[in-house]
């Protein structure tokens, strides 16, 4: 049985009720809710749902319609980047497919959501059509307002609905390989210090490899926030160390993180085997996790 994750990506996160219902129509018979969170000045909530891929498929369209229906991005406006109500789908291969399926998955979703609810779709990452819409950020240059701009340009046609920008915008549809949303909040209300130090991590500016990094001001206190596309090659706690080392050389500490959805039990792992400085710790040296193991592979019972 195959089980893909999603984590969508809504721009709202002021509204409550709103999201609830959102919450509420992604969750189609199959699909299990893992987590959800809000935030007020990134006015953004972030859903992490799995499932089998046809109910997920399902329960994605569904959040889709109600966020168009409840979102105007005329009106919406937060620190975080944003191309629509429902922002950016990602879909994430779990257990019985691979990357390539789940680029195909997206496809056929993004070809639904163009149909059925007449909204432009853009295809990132696995899923892209185009070389240059591999990268999330280039497909959301300019954001909502540009695109109403430009929108009937060559360059900016989507790949499925209409080349008309409504009020609940576009979305962004794709497969990718599991990802960590992680934030780091600096003892400093410098949004130009978070400026710097994400200029110097990210590895666009030839910084850490599979980093991307912003610097954001939330609730008045400094923010690098950041996306760890690849954990395996860049771990959190490495990411923790580099902006550490930065914000020392700025003259500001890190205050605390933040976990946008969910973590690998492999980067948590990683994370404490650094820490203790023990380089073999595995799952097998946890208790919870080594009677996790042997329930699952069936102890005997007792003579």
């Amino acid at each position: 049985m195959a089980i893909i994750e999603a984590v969508p990506n809504f721009s709202e996160g002021r509204r409550l009720e709103v999201v609830d219902a959102i919450a509420q129509a992604i969750q189609t018979p199959g699909v299990y809710l893992l987590h959800r969170t809000s935030d007020w000045d990134h006015n953004r909530s972030v859903l992490t749902v799995a499932g089998e891929p046809e109910a997920v498929l399902e329960g994605l369209l569904q959040a889709v319609k109600v966020a168009a229906q409840r979102i105007d991005l005329r009106q919406q406006r937060g620190v975080h980047p944003r191309l629509g109500a429902t922002d950016v789908v990602p879909l994430i291969p779990m257990e019985g497919i691979d990357l390539a399926g789940c680029a195909a998955l997206a496809r056929r979703l993004g070809q639904r959501i163009g149909d059925e609810l007449g909204l432009p779709v853009y295809l990132y990452e696995a899923a892209a059509t185009r070389p240059e819409r591999r990268n999330l950020a280039d497909v959301r240059a300019g954001e909502y307002e540009r695109l109403v701009e430009e929108i009937h340009l060559p360059q900016r046609q989507p790949d499925f609905g209409p080349a008309l920008v409504g009020p609940a915008g576009a979305v962004i549809v794709g497969g990718r390989p599991f990802l960590i949303a992680f934030n780091l909040f600096l003892k400093s209300s410098d949004i130009q210090i978070a400026k710097q130090i994400a200029r110097s991590i990210r590895q666009s500016s030839g910084g850490l490899p599979a980093v991307k990094a912003l610097g954001l001001l939330v609730d008045g206190q400094a923010q690098v926030s950041m996306n760890l596309v690849d954990f395996q090659i860049t771990p959190p706690h490495a990411v923790v160390e580099a902006v550490a080392r930065e914000a020392a050389s700025l003259g500001v500490e890190i205050d605390r993180g933040e976990l946008i959805g969910l973590m690998p039990q492999a980067a948590l792992l990683a994370a404490a085997a650094s820490a203790l400085r023990l380089p073999s710790l595995g799952a097998e040296q946890v208790v919870e996790m080594a009677i996790g193991q042997a329930l699952d592979a069936g102890v005997p019972d007792p003579l």
